[in-house]
């Protein structure tokens, strides 16, 4: 857990790891190929497998590692005595707040190998972002999210996201601004409350 840093949100490292590892093996399977000609079908056949198995990595394999995470997160903020107040679990993070002492945990996707904490007085404002474009019976949107900027760092959390774009007065837009909404009003409360202390 690093404590007080300036957040990170993305770590190069795990991104350049996510991205290479799952081509070694299909790499090494084209090379096998191309020394043994005589295997070249069998090995062409693994690397085509193992091509198929990174791509789907790519796409969901974040998702798990994150997952696994988060798990492990709950645990170690006990551990550390930091009290959850709150907690909110999107798709790509998740944030904790310690209204009693103040604090703020953070886990994102592309930097999940570390929990950031933070004092609630390290951030500068939090707002809602419904994410609605266009004009009149047009206007809709397929995310809405709660975003604060901390140490000059903006994180931007989904409360709802959808591949396909929806009216404002819809319920999944609705219910997507409650959520920000609530978020917001904790962040803003717990920090008012450290400030009073």
């Amino acid at each position: 857990m690093q404590y007080n840093q300036k957040i990170k949100k993305v770590n190069g490292l795990y991104l350049i790891l996510y991205f290479i590892v799952p081509m070694i093996p299909v790499a090494i399977a084209v090379m096998l190929s191309l020394l043994i000609p005589e295997q070249e079908g069998r090995f062409a056949g693994i690397s085509a497998l193992l091509g198929i198995a990174a791509f789907v990595w790519w796409l969901a394999g974040w998702k798990l590692v994150l997952n696994m995470k988060k798990k492990s997160m709950t645990k170690k903020l006990d551990e550390a005595g930091f009290v959850r107040n709150h907690t909110f679990n999107s798709d790509n993070s998740t944030i904790v707040i310690d209204a009693q002492h103040g604090d703020i945990a953070l886990l994102f996707c592309m930097n999940p190998s570390v929990i950031q904490i933070a004092s609630m007085q390290k951030i500068t404002r939090a707002w809602v972002d419904d994410c609605a474009h266009g004009s009149g019976i047009m206007r809709g949107s397929s995310c809405v999210r709660f975003c604060f900027e901390i140490d000059g760092v903006t994180v931007k959390v989904n409360t709802f996201t959808s591949n396909k774009r929806w009216r404002m007065d819809s319920n999944y837009i609705l219910t997507g601004i409650s959520k920000a909404d609530m978020m917001v009003n904790v962040i803003n409360s717990a920090k008012q409350g450290q400030q009073a202390g």
